[in-house]
């Protein structure tokens, strides 16, 4: 079983690149209107200091950036799931927030920390990241049975015993689904600050150098390495949710 995960998403990337490089050539696309998988290795091998180097550079921004959006999001959510006020009074707040368009946000963060690159580049992906996981844990807390809450406190358990033994079991599936979403949340935020806000630093001033100097396979190579590095991280957090919620796991019988 754990061969068929790791062969079935590698064939499947495998197709997905000879569908790409079969629609370029039967269009005649030439690479500087659409870069086929064929181009992107001579990209890669021009430029590969530029992808460690930079490519080093989103990933640990990302990852900083989410593991803020996680400590955040779970507070914020625990506040949420415990009191029914505070879900009535944050929740319309965290939609209208997270409905305002992340690209129009950054010019005003940029402004604000002028010359605080990473700082700016982190707090973009902690914004954009962290209301799917302060969601999912509300919901996990505030669904929370009852009658196990009652039962727990006739026996003298105390409020942290509940959340520890009850209620942080039962929110880790939702916790960790919504995870996976906010890794590629975390990477959009991270790509989003290093495009529209150029400061020569990560994969998105990569990506703006190829467009200025209209390299199209630099381009597309940068978009590969970002999708490379969204995946590195989902599995992961896959492998993580297997530790820690390895039980919720339905399997077929």
């Amino acid at each position: 079983m754990s061969l068929q995960k790791i062969l079935v998403p590698i064939a499947a990337m495998i197709v997905f690149g000879l569908l790409w490089e079969l629609l370029v050539w039967a269009n005649g696309w030439p690479n500087y209107v659409m870069a086929s998988p064929s181009d992107l290795p001579p990209a890669y091998a021009k430029y590969w200091n530029l992808f460690l180097v930079m490519g080093w550079q989103t990933l640990w921004r990302t990852v900083v950036g989410l593991v803020v959006a996680i400590i955040f999001g779970v507070l914020v959510g625990m506040v949420m799931g415990f009191s029914r006020v505070m879900r009535d009074a944050l929740y319309p707040l965290l939609v209208g927030f997270n409905a305002v368009p992340k690209a129009t946000v950054v010019p005003i963060v940029a402004l604000l920390f002028v010359g605080a690159h990473d700082f700016n580049t982190v707090l973009i992906a902690f914004m954009i990241s962290f209301f799917p996981i302060a969601v999912s844990v509300s919901i996990g807390l505030s669904t929370l049975e009852p009658e196990y809450r009652d039962i727990l406190r006739s026996l003298g358990a105390s409020q942290t015993t509940i959340f520890w033994k009850i209620a942080l079991p039962k929110t880790l599936p939702e916790f960790f689904g919504a995870l996976k979403v906010a890794v590629t949340l975390a990477f959009i935020g991270t790509n989003l600050m290093e495009i529209v806000s150029p400061h020569g630093r990560g994969l998105g001033a990569l990506f703006d150098s190829g467009k200025t100097n209209s390299d199209y396979p630099l381009m597309f190579a940068v978009l590969i390495a970002l999708a490379l590095m969204g995946i590195l991280l989902y599995y992961v957090v896959v492998a993580l949710e297997k530790v820690f919620a390895g039980w919720a796991e339905r399997t077929p019988g």
